[in-house]
């Protein structure tokens, strides 16, 4: 009697939790469902979802690493022009007066010629005109050529010196007793230099 009476109250908790908690069952069933969903896929599924993000890898890799050499040569080339221009400012700088500094070369040709045809015994006070004429282009000279190596240009007078074609410029050879062979012994006329530039090689005879 006891057990009967177990049973009809235990039946009747089971349909009183179903009137109130009708919902109880299907949520139960639900959260299986949604574990079942998250579980993590099976090995053999992951496989060739791992081979294509290893191939997206290398492949931005390999993109990484040729922008990065393009960068590299871009930065070289940016430094070698900028170099470039650079030295052709400078150059620019030091050798713009390079054709203007050519033809006052011959001016000071012309004043060298004149120097030398004056007769020396004629230069006294004998002649105060002379002496005087020949006195200011003496200065004249002494002058240009100041204002010349202030500028950076230079005679180059190589008498006695050994023969270089970097500067010289050889109009002939001759036995010369007493001379090396390759020393300068005749300057027919003076050379020029602009920072170390030959602007007019010195036109010299050379010994045997």
């Amino acid at each position: 009697m006891a057990l009967f009476i177990r049973n009809i109250l235990r039946q009747s908790q089971t349909v009183s939790e179903t009137i109130l908690f009708p919902n109880r069952r299907n949520t139960t069933a639900e959260q299986k469902i949604d574990v079942q969903k998250e579980a993590p896929p099976a090995e053999g599924e992951t496989k060739p979802e791992f081979e294509q993000l290893n191939k997206q890898v290398t492949e931005l890799k390999e993109q990484n690493s040729e922008l990065l050499d393009k960068y590299k040569r871009a930065l070289a080339e940016n430094e070698n022009m900028r170099s470039r221009l650079t030295k052709q400012i400078s150059e620019a700088k030091v050798f713009g007066i390079q054709s203007f500094c050519k033809d006052l070369v011959d001016v000071a040709d012309v004043l060298n010629r004149a120097t030398e045809t004056v007769p020396k015994e004629e230069i006294s006070d004998k002649n105060p005109h002379l002496k005087s004429l020949y006195e200011g282009l003496m200065m004249t000279e002494a002058q240009l050529q100041s204002v010349f190596k202030r500028h950076g240009l230079e005679q180059v007078n190589p008498l006695d010196e050994k023969f270089n074609p970097n500067y010289h410029e050889a109009l002939f050879q001759q036995d010369v007793r007493g001379k090396e062979p390759g020393t300068v012994v005749t300057v027919s006329k003076v050379g020029y230099k602009l920072h170390d530039r030959v602007i007019r090689p010195a036109l010299v005879g050379v010994a045997k």
